[in-house]
């Protein structure tokens, strides 16, 4: 099947059949913004002056009815999958031949454009269907259109017998909606035939995947939101992959039948079977003495709680098959067997419950040529809310002459409800039980599967129907009136009969939504129904399932793994150990879903029953390190963890940590962990970091409290990424005033929305680590001086040699395993760090050793620019040549990486032997695993052309290391400091294409050459830059330089500096006439006057003078190459001059304005006040800083 063409057409398809029903509400007057009056006149409906069939008038009424209850753009949704789902259904049926009538609706068997059911139109005999009429449109030769759609009609009419759950029949404002111009080569239909291959149709399967991704682009609109109710099926569905399915039937179903067949032949079909784990003899006696002796296939249920289209229902269809047949069952007779008796579906969404039982109703068409004509009652529906209608009325006319007393909404839920003694036939305690119904399922749409079936309405179920029939039977009800009433409850009493019943497997992809995702009432009701598990639904769902399944009965269920591991959850594992019995599991990770990526969505699939037995062990499969087609096999044939899940409770919050060994189990029950030497400490919020927080190269350097000096803005840790040791702190906080701004700040609304937390352990020495980490964990020292946010958490202790021996055994093997087990999510919180084992003493050496570590990485980091204390560059020297240097620079990396991995395998070794784990766990570092930069020849030859245009700007300087110029205005510029290479006068620095300016970029590069190396070798030199930079063939060194100043180091900047560049980039546009970079200190109100003045005004005259030369030039050649040669140099200098002329003319304009900047409104702020100067404005100053 070809997935990604589905996946290009289904949205498209969702659009263009939204458009196309909404193109006929308009055209029978209904749109967004208006309603047209409708007026009728005999057998006339007019609307907007146009004339239609009186017919029209009370399907137009019936569809503004729907348009005002449920607005618009939601009745063209509906309208529009209605078709889709429809069409989709004739197309998967017309493709397996499953149509009485042979003939295909929607396509041609030879191709043709029309339609074969058109051809044959004259021999059809479908229900309702007006031959006389077909055959007068037959004739007429110009109305195949108007056959079409009454051929179409007449089809879906008559599948209503067969399937009155997708094909109501079509008398109202659904046939008002079908789309027009179905024969046109452009429509709906002709879409669907021609872009899914009629390969595609002959799985089932193509149901699931079509819905799925129809409902993509809406599920990207509501993702990550509240979500309203008709939203919540595109926020939570998901087609669940099909082997995963199959372990869910086979472990539920499989199992129950093999346990009391363990010969049976089924077993060979079931490749994601889980044999049960070994047990004690114990354990095996009460399982045999549980485990029935024979079971009646008739007899076993198994239902899908939150169905979707039906994908695990299809699946459980198979394998009862394979249980009818092999118990001697007549094929024939197996589909509705199944169907009637075996098969159970719920959802919230009506249209996934359509797809579903279509789906099922396919696979027995499969087996049972005649299913269609054998009225089947099926057992899967889409649950229905209450809303609309009313209790009162219904009752008065259900149940006359009674009053009743309407139950309160918190008695309806099981643990709160006193025993209910409804007797048969009292009117008075009939009629509450269906105020009590109505009631129930005000927000079914919500709540879904987890509603919970009260008792009251439970033991009224089977009794509401039976004297409703005899009153009316008596004649004392009014018929229609009666019919009316018991219809709009019907779907009440059928949902709750399926919610209140216990099955003997289930098996569920349920909803993925967090707690802050959820709707209030849902979220109350959590807190009511949910106590243990509310924080996710589809934790809810275990909950719920659980309650599905009788005393004998599996559950198996694909979910988010956060509740094996989340603190969130540990009341809901400590629930699950003590009421449940788990079986199995498979722990997938991520990118078990195809078509999800990346590392947030992490998924278990996993089997259990209720706790009827103590002592159970389970088989725990790890596929969480593999990756497609490998994860499936790790889950058929990898190792098996046999684990009994009590030993969970040995671990502090009941982890599910089932790959736990004897050895490190110890760890944990030896009750020491790294609170007991380090303090943890949740950070400052600021309510607001796009206002509060700065790159601190952003602002001016001066008030920036550092080193001793007094300032307003102080260094901040937030985290980052990957890095031990040393580093990753090069934000600044605005603390001015001692954080005044931040301490007052409050939301839109006036809420405080800024937190001051742990204050007193501001600007100390301390232990860090960020939140979110996709790899290994990292922890590095804090300097002090810092405040840290609440995504970079930090510790403290009491010593600095207790502060360094916890450093070094933080970034030991051993805690990345020990962090895996307690959380293997991507959020690393403080909670987790002190819930870390750790050794009751530390080896004295294991300070000096974590010391060593971090000067390596200190060295290391402030090698970068980026780094506040960054001193220059050591491979600078007039005594070596260019070469000599970056070999000399390259050494010393390599060396200062293998250092730090001896470093950090000896305090691997030492802590492994401490903790008595040195076989459970290695003591070898990778180099991957170090995060200190390893350098080469193409990154030095960048970094020292950075470096250089850091010195042209007065940045740097070759006269003394670190910082010399980082103010604000060019106020307190001093050239004096800057003699070996002095500093450009005003920070204006051109990177031209062509040699302009003898200031350029690259002729001060090449200057800088001169002196940053021996001058005897400039040559050599230049070379071997250029070469680093990626010369080209037959290109000077000098040109190498100039195209990578002008095609490639901006890019490196702003990567470099974080899309927070201090050198700006003015550019005339992409034909580059003119560009200059002007470094942000140093711009003041009269740089862009400045740089009109110095450059941009003679380079218009040098560029006139040139194309004039040009125009001799051509004239004097000869030769027809040459003349096109010059012609086209000539060209590109006229498209340059005139993109000069333009760009002088805005020049000018802000020029005129003399803007002036503000350092601490950030690089965002200032960059955007440039209009259309400044190159890639877009990517600086979109998007949040976050």
């Amino acid at each position: 099947m070809n997935r990604n063409k589905l996946k290009t057409y289904a949205p498209k398809a969702r659009r263009d059949f939204i458009a196309a029903v909404t193109a006929r509400a308009i055209k029978f007057g209904i749109s967004k913004d208006a309603i047209e009056p409708l007026q009728v006149q005999g057998n006339v409906a007019l609307i907007a002056g146009q004339a239609h069939p009186r017919k029209v008038a009370d399907q137009r009424s019936k569809l503004e009815s729907r348009v005002k209850t449920r607005g618009f753009e939601q009745v063209m949704e509906e309208a529009a999958y209605t078709w889709f789902n429809r069409f989709a259904a004739i197309r998967y049926m017309e493709v397996h031949g499953y149509l009485d009538h042979g003939y295909r609706v929607l396509s041609h068997p030879d191709g043709k454009a029309t339609p074969e059911i058109v051809e044959h139109a004259q021999h059809l005999d479908l229900p309702g269907l007006d031959k006389e009429k077909v055959i007068e449109l037959k004739l007429d030769g110009t109305k195949e259109g108007d056959l079409y759609r009454m051929l179409l009609m007449a089809q879906c009419n008559a599948l209503n017998s067969a399937m009155p759950f997708l094909f109501e029949r079509i008398d109202d404002e659904t046939e008002l909606l079908l789309p027009d111009n179905l024969l046109h080569s452009d429509s709906v239909i002709r879409q669907m035939v021609n872009e899914i291959e009629e390969a595609d149709w002959q799985e089932i399967e193509i149901i699931g995947w079509l819905y799925q991704f129809y409902i993509s682009e809406k599920k990207d609109q509501v993702i990550g939101k509240v979500v309203k109710s008709e939203d919540i099926p595109a926020a939570t569905q998901l087609f669940t992959p099909n082997w995963i399915v199959k372990y869910m039937v086979q472990n539920t179903l499989g199992a129950k039948w093999l346990a009391t067949y363990p010969q049976s032949g089924i077993r060979a079909k079931m490749e994601f079977y889980i044999e049960p784990a070994e047990q004690t003899d114990e354990v095996n006696a009460k399982l045999a003495a549980i485990t029935p002796k024979e079971l009646n296939p008739e007899e076993i249920t198994f239902l899908d709680p939150a169905c979707g289209s039906g994908h695990i229902l299809v699946e459980a269809y198979d394998l009862f098959k394979d249980i009818y047949l092999e118990r001697g069952y007549v094929l024939r007779d197996v589909p509705r067997l199944i169907l009637e008796k075996n098969l159970f579906g719920l959802d919230i969404d009506d249209r996934a419950a359509q797809m579903a039982a279509f789906a099922l109703l396919m696979k027995a068409r499969g087996d049972d040529r005649r299913v269609f004509d054998r009225s089947i009652c099926m057992n899967v529906m889409a649950i229905q809310d209450s809303k609309g209608l009313d209790a009162k009325e219904i009752c008065r006319v259900l149940v006359p002459d009674e009053r009743f007393e309407l139950v309160p909404r918190d008695d309806l839920l099981p643990d709160t409800l006193p025993e209910p003694t409804l007797a048969k036939g009292s009117n008075r305690k009939l009629g509450n039980a269906i105020q009590s119904l109505i009631k129930l399922y005000e927000d079914g749409k919500i709540f879904g599967s987890l509603t919970f079936v009260p008792a009251l309405i439970k033991l009224a179920i089977t009794d509401i129907v039976r004297p409703l029939k005899l009153q009316q039977a008596d004649g004392t009800l009014n018929v229609t009136l009666y019919n009316n009433a018991i219809n709009s409850i019907m779907p009440l009493i059928m949902q709750s009969y399926v919610l209140s019943g216990d099955y003997d497997c289930v098996a569920a992809n349920p909803p993925y939504m967090g707690n802050r995702g959820l709707l209030p009432q849902m979220k109350e009701y959590g807190k009511i129904a949910y106590k243990h598990s509310r924080h996710d639904m589809s934790a809810m769902f275990i909950d719920r399932c659980a309650e599905f399944i009788n005393k004998g009965g599996i559950a198996s269920l694909v979910t988010m793994h956060g509740w094996m591991f989340l603190g969130l959850f540990e009341e809901f594992r400590l629930h699950m150990v003590n009421g449940l019995c788990l079986r199995n599991m498979a722990h997938l990770g991520a990118r078990a879903f195809p078509e999800i990526g990346g590392e947030v969505v992490q998924t278990t699939v996993f089997s259990f029953s209720k706790k009827i037995v103590s002592g159970l062990s389970a088989s725990f499969i790890r596929a969480v390190d593999s990756d497609g087609n490998k994860k499936v096999e790790a889950v058929k044939t990898g190792n098996r963890h046999v684990v009994c899940p009590d030993r969970f409770a040995a671990i502090e919050g009941y982890t599910f940590a089932y790959w736990l060994s004897d050895a490190l189990l110890k760890l944990f029950e030896s009750g020491s962990s790294l609170k007991d030497i380090c303090d943890a400490r949740v950070g400052l919020q600021t309510g607001n970091n796009d206002k509060f927080v700065r790159q601190w190269w952003e602002v001016d350097f001066d008030g920036i409290l550092c080193g001793g000096r007094a300032g307003g803005w102080v260094p901040y840790n937030k985290g980052g990424g990957y890095r031990k040791w040393y580093g990753s702190i090069d934000l600044v906080v605005n603390w001015s005033e001692n954080g005044k701004g931040i301490r007052n700040y409050t939301d839109k609304n006036g809420d405080k929305a800024s937190y001051v937390r742990n204050e007193d352990m501001y600007f100390k020495e301390g232990i860090t680590w960020s939140d979110i980490s996709t790899s290994n964990l990292s922890f590095r020292i804090m300097p002090s001086g810092c405040i840290w946010d609440s995504s970079g958490h930090s510790a403290f202790s009491k010593t600095v040699d207790d502060s360094y021996a916890a450093l070094a055994y933080c970034n030991t093997n051993i805690v990345n395993v020990l962090g895996s087990i307690i959380n293997p999510t991507i959020h690393f919180h403080i909670g987790y760090f002190q819930r870390l084992p750790a050794p009751k003493t530390y080896p004295s050496e294991s300070s000096d050793l974590a010391k060593r570590a971090v000067a390596i990485s200190k060295r290391d980091w402030d090698s970068r620019e980026t780094s506040i204390d960054f001193g220059g560059h050591n491979y600078i020297s007039c005594d070596v040549s260019a070469a000599e240097a970056f070999i000399c620079a390259i050494n010393n990396s390599g060396e200062q990486v293998r250092e730090l991995v001896e470093i950090e395998g000896c305090i691997n070794k030492l802590f492994n032997r401490v903790l008595h784990i040195s076989g459970e766990v290695s003591d070898s570092v990778g180099i991957e695993s170090i995060s200190l930069r390893v350098l080469d020849q193409h990154l030095l030859s960048k970094y020292f052309v950075s470096y250089a245009v850091g010195c042209m700007m007065g940045r740097y300087s070759l006269d003394e290391p670190g910082l010399i110029y980082a103010n604000s205005g060019n106020v307190g510029f001093d050239p004096s400091r800057y003699t070996t290479f002095p500093a450009d006068d005003d920070g204006i620095v051109p990177i031209m294409q062509t040699d302009w300016f003898n200031d350029d970029a690259t002729n001060r590069v090449v200057e800088f050459i001169k002196v940053a190396w021996s001058p005897e070798t400039l040559t050599e030199n230049l070379k071997f830059v250029a070469d680093s930079l990626g010369a080209k063939s037959g290109e000077s060194p000098i040109d190498t330089i100039r195209r990578y100043l002008s095609s490639d180091f901006f890019k490196d900047h702003l990567k470099t500096y974080k899309k927070r560049p201090i050198y700006w980039l003015f550019s005339s546009g992409k034909e580059k006439a003119f560009e200059a970079l002007v470094y942000l200190h140093r711009y003041n109100e009269g740089t862009l006057s400045r740089m009109r003045m110095e450059y941009v005004t003679p380079l218009q005259g040098r560029i006139a003078s040139k194309i004039d030369q040009l125009g001799r030039d051509i004239d004097a050649v000869a030769s027809t190459a040459a003349q096109n040669k010059l012609r086209k140099e000539q060209e590109k200098l006229k498209k340059q001059q005139a993109e000069l002329v333009k760009f002088d003319e805005e020049l000018r304009h802000y020029a005129d304005m003399r803007i002036k900047l503000d350092l601490d409104d950030g690089v965002k702020v200032n960059y955007g006040k440039f209009g259309n100067l400044l190159a890639e404005t877009k990517a600086i100053t979109g998007g949040s800083d976050e």
